[in-house]
């Protein structure tokens, strides 16, 4: 558990559960899941004194249950976005050492290595004043943005009002959990280029006119994956949608800095959306060049049987005049033109030669006989 302090563009960081909020600002709580089930009534008793108010069961229940969909549901003193967070790591069942992608020189030595998309919630508890964000025990998002966020303090001058805001510390608890999010959904750009490697790599494999492609398990997987990711994308676009209509309904101060501060929130949450969109918008149209490559590569393996049954049928053909003559003159008849002939032999090879040589030309002319598919 890390507890972050947060006045203006102040961050003090601790491991103790605060008993009163700072002046100005606002406190972060940012805890796994094991310690927020480990520490459930001490971090309870500590969000009633900040904030007078604790989690309802159901909410408990919801940011610790590691298989909860993105979702966004709220309370009259909280709201609560549980936010799944995209990550990417090598399956060690479906993982193939031999023929892995080079990342560092770009080479294809073979297939690259096949990887599932794994995700797990990431839940947010929004107060006036205090931020509580429940984790997985191995999620890099709440370390890198703990470090940013100290990193930026210490660059700029506390007496700097411009340290806070859109390009330092977030100025309050909701502009705090947009940008971890934020950070979250541009993690997935990493997750991006690799699904399109893997694509571009199948893709060259199914049109590839000299390779029979045998590997459709693996093209299978990464086309799992893209569904798995638009169905994770059109939870979060749903939860993201739901929080940015509960803003509208936000009571705002009269003066202008409250005003400022709600208008930044909504241009943050609609930047998030977009970010989503573009996500899903990828995805589709990696899921259509995959359909198409498939298409097309069937449509080639058709075209190459063609050519294959053209030629074989030109050679038939050419070869049946062929087995007449010698079917012909295969016969147990006692009387036969030129069958106590000594040239008659020679003759019917020449013209047997003769009638193969003009087909073959009059089939090689008409491209039957000629590769049409490369």
């Amino acid at each position: 558990m890390r507890v972050f302090s947060i006045s203006g563009v102040q961050v003090h960081a601790a491991l103790a559960l605060p008993d009163q909020l700072p002046q100005t600002g606002y406190v972060w709580i940012a805890c796994s899941r094991e310690a927020f089930r480990a520490e459930l009534e001490a971090i309870q008793h500590s969000l009633e004194k900040l904030t007078g108010q604790t989690l309802v069961d159901l909410h408990v229940s919801d940011l610790l249950n590691a298989q909860l969909p993105s979702r966004f549901d709220y309370s009259s003193h909280y709201d609560l976005m549980v936010f799944r967070r995209l990550a990417q790591r090598p399956d060690g069942a479906d993982a193939r050492p031999d023929n892995g992608l080079n990342l560092q020189t770009g080479k294809r030595p073979g297939p690259p290595v096949l990887h599932r998309i794994d995700t797990s919630p990431v839940g947010f508890a929004v107060f006036d004043r205090v931020l509580l964000s429940v984790h997985p025990a191995d999620c890099a998002v709440r370390e890198a943005y703990a470090a940013r966020l100290l990193a930026s303090t210490q660059a700029h001058d506390a007496a700097d009002p411009r340290s806070a805001g859109a390009r330092g510390v977030p100025h309050s608890p909701a502009d705090m959990m947009l940008r971890i999010v934020s950070h979250m959904v541009d993690g997935y750009l990493d997750l991006r280029r690799e699904l399109s490697r893997q694509l571009d790599h199948w893709q060259a494999e199914l049109l590839h006119p000299r390779t029979r492609f045998s590997r459709w398990d693996a093209l299978l997987h990464a086309r799992l994956a893209l569904h798995q990711l638009e169905a994770l994308c059109d939870d979060q676009h749903t939860a993201m949608q739901s929080w940015t209509e509960a803003l509208d309904s936000w009571r705002v101060g009269a003066d202008s800095a409250a005003q400022r501060e709600h208008e930044l929130l909504k241009i943050r949450s609609r930047d998030v959306l977009e970010h989503i969109d573009r996500v899903v918008q990828h995805v589709r149209r990696l899921e259509h060049n995959t359909e198409t490559a498939v298409q097309m590569h069937f449509n080639v393996q058709g075209n190459r049987t063609n050519d294959i049954m053209r030629t074989l049928t030109a050679l038939t053909a050419i070869f049946l005049p062929l087995n007449l003559i010698a079917g012909i003159f295969g016969m147990n008849f006692e009387f036969m033109p030129w069958l106590h002939k000594v040239s008659a032999f020679w003759w019917t090879l020449g013209s047997m030669g003769s009638i193969a040589l003009v087909m073959g030309l009059v089939f090689w002319r008409k491209r039957y006989l000629a590769r049409t598919s490369e």
